[in-house]
């Protein structure tokens, strides 16, 4: 029996430092599926964890100043929301959800060139959707983050297009959706995962940095 608790604890350890480590050992693929199945992924993800992340620069140099701003407004209550989600506050995710609707309501998407509308039109439906989804779910974080992990895709197509007024760092969770994995956009190089909270703060590689 004292075997077997300790065997118990130790697949329970790398279960909660896999995302961190990416170490999953043979022993636990050996006795949790599950645990390994995350770890391998974890693993597969967190190579070149000591790796500075690739630089990107923005396609368009050439932005409108009043869209660069309306811009830089959307994206930084994106930032507000990931920022909520990551503290578990859901309050915080909606009121900013609602905020980043209104935000592009006031973007003039006339002053963009046909090649610029073109990236934005092809993401500007799907994102006041999922903000306004995030808004109206006051309470229910993990629907929150269900359409935050969608809205994340949107932003971060209109960042690598437009930039987002500031320097910003592509992360990524590997655990996140049963091992699906999901990407966002964070202000800082230190990773805080939105998508597990306090559960797993630091859950996550970061793969480029948008000047």
């Amino acid at each position: 029996m004292k075997r077997l608790f300790i065997t118990t604890m130790v697949i329970a350890a790398i279960a909660f430092t896999a995302c961190n480590s990416g170490n999953t050992s043979h022993e636990a693929h050996e006795h949790d599926s599950t645990t390994a199945a995350a770890g391998e992924t974890a693993k597969a993800e967190a190579v070149g964890d000591n790796t500075p992340p690739t630089a990107v620069q923005p396609q368009f140099s050439n932005i409108d100043p009043k869209v660069a701003a309306s811009l830089k407004t959307v994206v930084a209550r994106y930032l507000q929301i990931k920022n909520g989600l990551a503290a578990d506050n859901s309050g915080e995710a909606a009121s900013n959800g609602k905020a980043m609707a209104e935000a592009m309501q006031q973007l003039d998407k006339s002053a963009l060139t046909p090649e610029q509308q073109k990236v934005y039109t092809e993401n500007e439906e799907d994102l006041k959707e999922h903000a306004e989804h995030i808004g109206k779910n006051e309470g229910n974080i993990d629907h929150q983050r269900e359409h935050f992990a969608q809205m994340s895709e949107d932003v971060y197509a209109l960042v690598k297009a437009y930039g987002g007024g500031q320097p910003l760092y592509h992360d990524f969770c590997p655990m996140y959706d049963n091992n699906k994995g999901a990407l966002w956009l964070s202000e800082t190089k230190e990773v805080k995962n939105p998508y597990f909270g306090n559960k797993m703060p630091d859950c996550g590689v970061v793969k480029e940095e948008i000047k």
